[in-house]
């Protein structure tokens, strides 16, 4: 029962903290950092937590399967998000460092081409 209560807690506590990273960032790639990466690990324990409350077969394999689908739509998620946020040109923090997308941004504007 304590190791439930641990899971609960824990999963609670990083689904917390996504929710304030959310609001409290200050562009949208650390905000869609914030709300990918740390509800993730919050699901898994939450789920960890629920499988073993319970201790079916069901509730086990139901558990895995969220875990599994969170787990595989997050990333491609947050990876569409920053790609097209990168495409339109959405303002960056002023304190990023280094922006390997740069590049790219030749490929979302053919005029650029030709211009030069």
């Amino acid at each position: 029962m304590i190791l439930i209560s641990a899971f609960m807690l824990g999963g609670g506590l990083f689904s917390l903290l996504a929710a304030v990273g959310v609001i409290r960032f200050p562009d949208v790639y650390t905000r869609m950092h914030a709300a990918t990466k740390a509800p993730a690990f919050g699901i898994l324990l939450l789920q960890t937590a629920a499988a073993l409350y319970f201790a079916s077969l069901y509730a086990i394999a139901i558990s895995l399967m969220v875990v599994v689908f969170i787990f595989l739509t997050a990333p491609v998620a947050s990876h569409s998000i920053s790609r097209v946020a990168h495409l339109l040109n959405i303002p960056k923090w002023s304190g990023m460092v280094m922006d390997e997308m740069d590049d790219d941004l030749d490929i979302a504007d053919p005029q650029k081409d030709a211009k030069t």
